[in-house]
């Protein structure tokens, strides 16, 4: 039997554990992965006793409290809070999800908070999606038409066209589908990724689009759609409900049948 190793400076420690000050008789221990390229050291896990009487109710606020009062130097993305933006994805108690929308009250025990697996992590629970976001400018994503800039100030659709965006448009590019996918972990630099083909598709169905085929081209490549093996990882973990395996099986229906 094969056996492996991960480097040593790879290896994910023991880290500090901040013990509680207040008090509290209602705390919840907060496992938190750490990592700074800045000091050389290995990435560690550090424990925090948050006091949850003082506590808003989502996973975000406990990082916040963290941050505010604990420990200036934890470092997270967020913006809107609202489950609009995307930024705080992250990997709660072992399922991806956004932050701002998680509630901890969800969660027994210990919580348990990772950046979102399979990138490469800039610091502590920051991500980089430089890769991502090229494979989504890859798609075009914008409508391409020959009409002029006058005819252009409205393009108009009808209802029944504009459903058919329904569970698509509002895809926020948060990478929780993606950086769930095993497919994309191992082929991230050729295989688009849920995310990004759920965007294809998108554009595809847009009817005031006039290059379908060019698009429908642009991803019928073995490594660039087929990676897809429908092991529904995506669909599952989508803070948002949405289906990217749905649309990536359509794509390949319109291959299969154009």
């Amino acid at each position: 039997m094969a056996e492996f190793s991960l480097p040593n400076n790879s290896k994910i420690l023991k880290g500090i554990y901040y013990k509680d000050k207040t008090g509290s008789k209602n705390i919840k221990k907060v496992n938190v992965y750490r990592w700074n390229p800045d000091d050389g050291k290995n990435p560690r896990i550090d424990t925090f006793e948050v006091d949850m009487d003082d506590c808003g109710p989502k996973v975000l606020d406990i990082l916040f409290k963290i941050k505010n009062e604990i420990d200036s130097s934890l470092t997270f993305r967020r913006s809107c809070a609202h489950g609009v933006c995307g930024s705080c994805a992250m990997n709660v108690d072992g399922v991806n999800t956004l932050s701002c929308i998680k509630s901890h009250s969800d969660i027994k025990g210990e919580l348990n908070i990772y950046p979102l697996p399979h990138l490469k992590v800039i610091k502590d629970l920051i991500g980089d999606l430089s890769n991502l976001y090229k494979q989504y400018e890859s798609i075009q994503p914008w409508i391409k038409t020959s009409k002029t800039d006058t005819e252009k100030q409205e393009i108009l659709q009808s209802q029944n066209d504009r459903a058919k965006l329904d569970g698509y448009y509002e895809c926020i590019l948060c990478a929780c589908c993606s950086t769930s996918c095993p497919s994309y972990w191992w082929n991230g630099d050729k295989y688009l990724g849920p995310a990004v083909l759920l965007q294809a598709y998108r554009w595809i169905s847009d009817s005031r689009d006039e290059e379908k085929k060019e698009r429908l081209k642009k991803v019928a490549d073995e490594l660039k759609l087929y990676r897809c093996h429908t092991i529904m990882n995506c669909t599952n973990s989508c803070p948002k409900g949405l289906n990217p395996a749905k649309a990536i099986g359509s794509i390949k229906k319109m291959l299969a049948t154009s």
